[in-house]
């Protein structure tokens, strides 16, 4: 099985990474489908617009998993510094899970980090999402409690940090 390729999103991923997002994270149980982030999850073009949206595609451009990068201190960018990168919406889509799709686009992401300069990286995820706890574990991300924070009552966040 050859690994996908990430790059930045075109037009016509658009549509594939929006529901990619929402299958992830309303599918695996995280986000209710009637939720306003439900709607931002579906929305890659204005995260695409807003902020850099990576996707993975397989050999023949079906997109398999997408993640919003931010550099801190812009608009997309929730828990990291100025000086950080933030990975948002990391998600894979059902049929492509098991197949180094997580870690090619954190690993994408780590990359653009290096590429602006930043000193390194931080992101919120939910306690129960140890699949993605595994591959930032794996990456060398550790976890930062004191920064951790909650999005809306009863949306605790845990953080994640590397350095350069």
């Amino acid at each position: 099985m050859r690994s996908p390729t990430v790059r930045r999103a075109l037009d016509r991923d658009l549509a594939g990474a929006g529901e990619v997002s929402v299958e992830a994270f309303v599918g695996d149980g995280h986000t209710r489908p009637d939720s306003p982030y439900a709607a931002l999850l579906r929305d890659a073009a204005r995260r695409s617009r807003e902020a850099e949206l990576l996707v993975a595609v397989d050999g023949g451009g079906a997109v398999l998993g997408c993640v919003t990068f931010a550099p801190g201190g812009t608009a997309w960018a929730d828990v990291a510094h100025p000086d950080e990168g933030e990975i948002r919406m990391l998600a894979v889509g059902a049929a492509a899970r098991g197949r180094g799709v997580g870690r090619a686009l954190v690993r994408a992401s780590i990359a653009r980090s290096r590429e602006l300069g930043l000193a390194g990286m931080a992101f919120s995820t939910r306690p129960a999402m140890t699949a993605a706890h595994r591959i930032y574990d794996a990456l060398g991300f550790v976890r930062s409690p004191a920064r951790d924070w909650s999005a809306a009552p009863g949306t605790d966040l845990w953080v994640y940090t590397t350095r350069f």
